[in-house]
């Protein structure tokens, strides 16, 4: 077998792109692997205005194909393929992809999430045109506007509350009769006068040519119907991480996210992780780029020690 990449990182997002940047400023031989487009779920949004150093914002494109040719003009090599396995061989680590095996002294994993989608017809074709995963992303787009945010967990309560500083009105939409949310988020939601709810009701629809227009609401208990009409629709109802690779690898938390120790290593010796499949690593740029360059920064030290 060939001599084995310095790191391979798994996946092109922020976290995987700003780890191969730091990685290849180390002049470790980086390896990133990715099935797509570089850039990562980031590339659903329609527009950033949360990342720091952009006072108007960027488009989610833009900032990613910098953070690519960046990590490239240091050296870091990126391939399309899809990493199907992570397994030890002796004193290295063999990456399977789809096209071919990739052999490592070292992993990073920065596979990500996925937000949970409705499933509904006109979801995929109306995403960043109305329909949104993240309140703290999208949400100053739809200021004094009508939303609904579907969900009643902790994450669907906090993202209403936050929708009601900029949206006239929030409509929370929830298929039960009560709120799965803790109770101090329930008592928040309950108590501002700009959350409507919407009881024993799912969407059943999502109308919209170029924008959202309007989203038909199905009763549980009676199957009736109704039309509400508002211009974003904020989904809510989880997140899973992309965990299938490191499954029986590493050590997961109940959520199936990577648990890592404060240096962003996993539980195997050699494999690091960061972004949004690891576990308490809100989900944001910002946090990604973060975790990516520690875990870097971290991988550097480890292989010194090789």
């Amino acid at each position: 077998m060939s001599e084995p990449f310095d790191v391979v990182i798994v996946g092109a997002g922020p976290a995987g792109l700003s780890a191969a940047l730091y990685t290849g400023r180390a002049r470790l031989n980086t390896l990133v692997l990715e099935k797509g487009i570089p850039g990562g779920q980031i590339l659903i949004t329609d527009w950033i205005e949360n990342y720091p150093g952009f006072p108007d914002g960027v488009a989610p494109f833009d900032l990613m194909e910098n953070f690519r040719k960046q990590a490239v003009k240091f050296g870091a090599r990126i391939v399309t393929d899809e990493a199907r396995e992570i397994r030890k061989d002796g004193d290295r680590w063999i990456v399977r992809g789809g096209k071919a095996d990739y052999p490592a002294r070292a992993v990073i994993v920065t596979t990500g999430a996925a937000y949970r989608r409705l499933g509904l017809p006109n979801e995929a074709k109306l995403i960043g045109r109305g329909v949104s995963y993240c309140a703290t992303c999208d949400g100053p787009f739809f200021r004094d506007r009508e939303i609904a945010v579907v969900g009643g967990g902790d994450t669907a309560l906090m993202e209403a509350e936050f929708l009601t500083k900029f949206a006239g009105t929030v409509h929370l939409i929830h298929r039960r009769d009560k709120l799965r949310g803790t109770k101090i988020l329930q008592e928040r939601v309950f108590a501002n006068p700009k959350i409507v709810f919407h009881w024993n009701s799912i969407v059943d629809d999502i109308l919209g040519e170029s924008n959202l227009e309007s989203v038909v609401l199905k009763n549980v208990k009676d199957g009736s119907r109704s039309t509400l009409a508002v211009e974003g629709l904020f989904v809510s109802i989880g997140v899973d991480p992309t965990n299938e690779i490191v499954k029986g690898v590493v050590n997961l938390n109940e959520w199936g996210e990577i648990i890592v120790a404060e240096d962003m290593a996993a539980s195997e010796p050699g494999i690091y992780a960061a972004g949004d499949v690891i576990a308490g690593a809100p989900h944001q740029v910002a946090t990604a780029v973060g975790t990516g360059a520690h875990a870097a920064i971290s991988v550097d030290e480890y292989l010194s020690t090789k």
